[in-house]
């Protein structure tokens, strides 16, 4: 999976990407930053673990999330032209919003005091105008080609924009619109941000790290949550910065004496999954324990397309076993003796933490 960080200046979004990548950029603000930081971080999963501790592989493989931290937006910047950031958010699938909602007395906030519902307002009107000048010129030159030549595809495409511009006309984000699978593929190239799931992402201060769950309502978001494709969750980055230069066997304690059951990276990761709707299924042997992410309601026919496309070309069946039950059993061996490993057709559905082996032929 790969996610955009986005935001204004000065809300720790560098310090964030730092945190969930491990990465050391300076989070010095810099003006005028054009290029962006790129890194990549495991997704933490105790069952994988588990499973790793009981098959002993050479190798246990994680997820991944690749995390583009772009330059901060600018408020009002004229949408004349496409904004430099917009290249690299191409091909991320989610997008994460970080809120500034600590006080820096050295840091004022750029627009002077601690709102983060009219951030989150100001930062959907960013996207939207930027949408609304990338459709604005479609829909110019598509009325021109289809006043030359009569052309179905042009005119649905057509049809689409106009619904599109219809939205962004009103302030409202490319995502609130429903459309069919093929509809999305037609509109998919264009690159509309507005369109992205998003996941706003509110930084509290050190002093509010047993309000994490609470910033719905302290902030008055209940609207913006209640939006499609739209999400919201809270870390800590100081708190969170100070927890990377521990010692892996000293961290839990660390978040144990703020109140924190949990780091913010796996906080925003799991805020992820749940946002896209996807899962994790795993594969296990004395090679290799693996995890990987699909859609939910993924088929085994789907799921082995994650693996490879040759096992999906040729495939046979599924063994399945849910993760508790192979942790119960010990192997696949006594859990195919005990019944719990069941033997699937291409329309089975993966559920998450299942263990599968795919048959395949050639």
């Amino acid at each position: 999976m790969k996610t955009g960080i986005i935001g204004f200046s000065q809300v720790g979004k560098t310090t964030l990407f730092n945190i969930l990548t491990n990465a050391k950029v300076d989070t010095k603000f810099s003006g005028g930053r054009a290029e962006a930081h790129l890194g990549i971080t495991t997704v933490p999963d105790v069952r994988l673990d588990a499973l790793a501790r009981q098959y002993n592989p050479k190798k246990t493989i994680h997820a991944t999330v690749e995390y583009v931290d772009v330059a901060g937006l600018v408020k009002g910047e004229k949408k004349d032209r496409e904004p430099s950031f917009l290249g690299d958010l191409r091909n991320v699938e989610a997008l994460l919003h970080v809120i500034r909602a600590f006080e820096d007395p050295s840091s004022p906030h750029p627009e002077g005091s601690i709102n983060p519902r009219r951030d989150i307002e100001n930062l959907e009107l960013e996207l939207v105008l930027t949408d609304l000048a990338i459709v604005e010129k479609r829909l110019e030159r598509l009325e021109k080609d289809l006043k030359k030549v009569k052309n179905p595809e042009w005119e649905r495409e057509l049809e689409l924009q106009r619904l599109c511009k219809t939205a962004l006309d009103n302030g409202r984000p490319v995502r609130s619109l429903e459309f069919k699978e093929e509809d999305k593929k037609r509109l998919r190239g264009f690159m509309y941000l507005s369109a992205k799931p998003i996941l706003h992402c509110i930084n509290l201060g050190d002093t509010d790290s047993h309000h994490l769950e609470e910033v719905g309502d302290r902030f008055n978001l209940a609207e913006s949550e209640a939006q499609p494709h739209v999400a919201i969750t809270a870390v800590c980055g100081k708190i969170e910065s100070e927890l990377l230069e521990l010692p892996v066997e000293d961290q839990a304690a660390f978040l144990a004496d703020y109140g924190l059951k949990q780091s913010g990276l796996e906080r925003i990761i799991r805020a992820t999954y749940r946002l896209l709707d996807v899962i994790s299924f795993f594969t296990v042997g004395e090679d290799e324990c693996r995890a990987w992410t699909v859609p939910r309601r993924a088929t085994a026919w789907e799921a082995a397309g994650a693996i490879h496309t040759d096992i999906q070309k040729n495939f046979i069946r599924a063994e399945v076993v849910s993760y508790e039950d192979l942790i119960a059993c010990g192997s696949l061996t006594v859990a195919r003796d005990k019944g719990v490993l069941r033997l699937e057709g291409k329309e089975h559905i993966i559920n998450d933490g299942d263990i599968v082996h795919f048959r395949h032929s050639g």
